[in-house]
């Protein structure tokens, strides 16, 4: 019989005194982003509802490395159930296609827990941009992209982001090419977009439904299947190319190990406060849909987001060294 390893002692353990597990001490969950933004809010909408039968939840912000450093420092904790973190579309799916090295293994490393939202991505113009160029529809840009091949640009938060990746993906689908210009971030991308520097961008629904909503960017299309329930007057994407889908998605996860009966807990604490009224009305501020998936649901998604944006991101050309 070969020794067992640190965190399989510390399992076998755990497994033994589950029943005492989360009395008193409290659990933390890592948000591997800075403080304020979509992620971070949605964790402490969570940990408020949910300390009734988890107790204390400490949420402890860990940015860097494009989310990695938060991430590894829940792949590498004690899998006790009382280190958490948020997994998302960028840490799991995309950064390990993105990154020459990676300090987790994204589909190794973690206990899926539950996913807890998704975000509609939303493809904006520059609202005087569509304005001169006569583009009203997803149909109109294509259009005028076909006819003038290399006129348009697109702008997003760096190589490799979300707001990237989709654009590559539209130009594919679409059979157009436009001009990727890189920011240093999803703000100074949105200012670009605002000021005309750029024609057009990708960007999450929460974070340009104020500027769509004030008459300053011209929303053609959600990338989600269907269209948002919030702006349901926007088209979906795949109204106008068949099966075109993409959006921004994050959720739970624990240390690879932690016992089962441990994140049947925690599944069973998150789903309920994820299906609250006051949780969906909370989320709906942030354009966000809950979505209380099991442990087995969640980890099977993952996986699934991880082997398609491998493609996605080799064919943009996107690397970080």
């Amino acid at each position: 019989m070969t020794p067992m390893t640190r965190r399989q002692f510390v399992a076998a353990s755990l497994a033994l005194s589950a029943p005492a597990w989360a009395q008193g001490k409290p659990i933390r969950i890592i948000v591997p982003y800075a403080a304020g933004g979509p992620l971070d809010v949605t964790a402490r909408v969570l940990a408020e509802r949910v300390k009734d039968s988890l107790g204390t939840v400490i949420i402890e912000n860990k940015p860097g490395a494009g989310g990695n450093l938060g991430v590894d420092l829940v792949a590498k904790a004690v899998p006790d159930g009382y280190t958490l973190g948020l997994a998302a579309v960028a840490t799991h799916a995309i950064n390990p296609w993105l990154f020459a090295k990676m300090p987790y293994d994204a589909s190794r490393d973690f206990a899926p827990i539950t996913q807890m939202v998704r975000v509609p991505n939303v493809l904006v113009m520059n609202a005087d941009t569509a304005q001169r160029l006569k583009i009203q529809t997803l149909a109109d840009l294509i259009a005028y992209a076909k006819a003038n091949p290399g006129r348009l640009n697109f702008g997003s938060g760096g190589n490799g982001s979300a707001g990237h990746l989709a654009g590559e993906m539209f130009k594919k689908a679409a059979g157009i090419f436009a001009v990727h210009i890189p920011y240093n971030g999803g703000n100074p991308a949105q200012l670009a977009l605002l000021s005309g520097q750029v024609d057009f961008n990708f960007d999450n629904l929460a974070t340009a439904s104020a500027n769509i909503k004030a008459g300053k960017l011209k929303a053609l299309a959600v990338t989600t299947a269907q269209r948002s329930s919030a702006l349901p007057e926007i088209p979906a994407m795949g109204e106008t190319l068949k099966g075109f889908e993409i959006d921004t998605w994050w959720g739970l996860v624990a240390p690879a190990g932690t016992p089962q009966e441990v994140v049947e807990r925690l599944h069973k604490a998150f789903a309920t406060a994820l299906q609250a009224p006051e949780t969906r009305s909370r989320f709906a501020q942030l354009m966000a849909e809950p979505v209380a998936s099991s442990p087995e649901q969640f980890g099977a998604f993952m996986k699934k987001e991880l082997a398609r944006y491998e493609s996605v991101v080799k064919a943009s050309g996107a690397r970080v060294d």
